[in-house]
């Protein structure tokens, strides 16, 4: 019980902490950048956060059919939306666990090959990501070393796991574990490595993230801020890389910190530059919460036992659900 309530209250008090730490230094500020906003852009970048869940939900509808499974572009979009919703309410992505099993209840989609989905999905979620940062930075000047390592390590780390992907099928081993790693490996090559998957995933990925970018854009534009597109990239970039790891639930905290440290690049004022990257994120979250609720009454009512059940499966206190 404490394992549990430790792994939720920790990270959820860091994210607190940093939220508390950038409004504070802000604070006078902020209410002034608030009343020279224009709010009616909130509007526009819902709309186009909406956009760009509808090509995510095409994106994973697309991985499964190339794993021999017929699933509907709003089911497959209701999936992410329940699974992502979990993730910003609890830390560590428990969020996915859930997702597997509802595409095992829903379609018999097994273990491994719903693992091996949502890994094609992350994979080129964060190397396109990745790809997209390395492009800015050549536009934008006095770039972090440390931002810069980031992009090219992730980079490189991708390419290595492409690589790798080309020699699965020349593997087998009786090790129950090592096997089980082949079989999943196996399947993402088989959902991801033809030449048209990497076509139409690859480039459906640049439109994904370009339209994420773009929510960002309208934010600054809420603003009046004349901050170039490169920076906006950049910040996207990087607020995605550093959210990729499950510090705190949903990345909150971590997310809008990189964003505000990117935006002093282009001498943002601080309380602004919060201001965009909160309400950036508030879009997407906001997005996110509501799809995932509409989601769940989708699916139907067993899907809260399952995350239950997901969840105590991960933190040790429970079996997998017996659907």
């Amino acid at each position: 019980m404490y394992r549990k309530i430790s792994a939720i209250v920790i990270p959820t008090v860091i994210a607190i902490g940093i939220v508390a730490y950038m409004l504070f230094r802000v604070w006078d500020d902020l209410l002034i950048a608030l009343q020279n906003s224009i709010p009616a852009y909130l509007i526009v970048g819902t709309v186009i956060c909406l956009c760009a869940w509808w090509l995510r939900g095409w994106r994973y509808h697309i991985i499964l059919k190339n794993l021999n499974y017929r699933v509907s572009i709003t089911a497959s979009t209701a999936c992410i939306f329940v699974s992502q919703t979990v993730n910003l309410i609890v830390p560590a992505r428990l969020g996915d666990f859930v997702r597997v099993f509802i595409l095992k209840h829903e379609y018999n989609v097994t273990y491994s090959e719903g693992v091996s989905s949502l890994v094609v999905e992350r994979v080129f979620d964060i190397f396109t990501v990745a790809l997209l940062g390395a492009v800015a930075v050549f536009f934008v000047p006095n770039v972090p070393e440390l931002f810069k390592t980031i992009i090219v390590l992730t980079l490189v780390v991708g390419v290595i796991f492409f690589v790798l992907l080309l020699f699965m099928g020349k593997f087998s081993s009786e090790n129950r574990y090592i096997a089980i790693v082949l079989t999943i490996l196996h399947e993402i090559k088989k959902a991801s490595l033809s030449l048209k998957a990497i076509v139409v995933l690859g480039f459906s990925s640049v439109v994904i993230w370009l339209l994420d970018i773009f929510v960002c854009v309208t934010v600054v534009m809420m603003f009046q801020q004349q901050i170039p597109f490169a920076i906006i990239v950049l910040a996207v970039v990087i607020g995605n890389l550093v959210k990729a790891v499950p510090l705190t639930p949903g990345g909150l905290g971590t997310y809008e910190i990189s964003l505000v440290i990117i935006f002093g690049l282009a001498g943002v004022d601080p309380a602004v530059a919060t201001l965009i990257a909160f309400i950036d994120h508030l879009i997407k979250n906001f997005v996110t919460l509501a799809g995932g609720f509409v989601s769940i009454f989708y699916f139907g009512d067993w899907v809260i036992h399952t995350i239950r059940t997901a969840l105590d499966s991960k933190w040790g206190g429970g079996d997998r659900p017996d659907h």
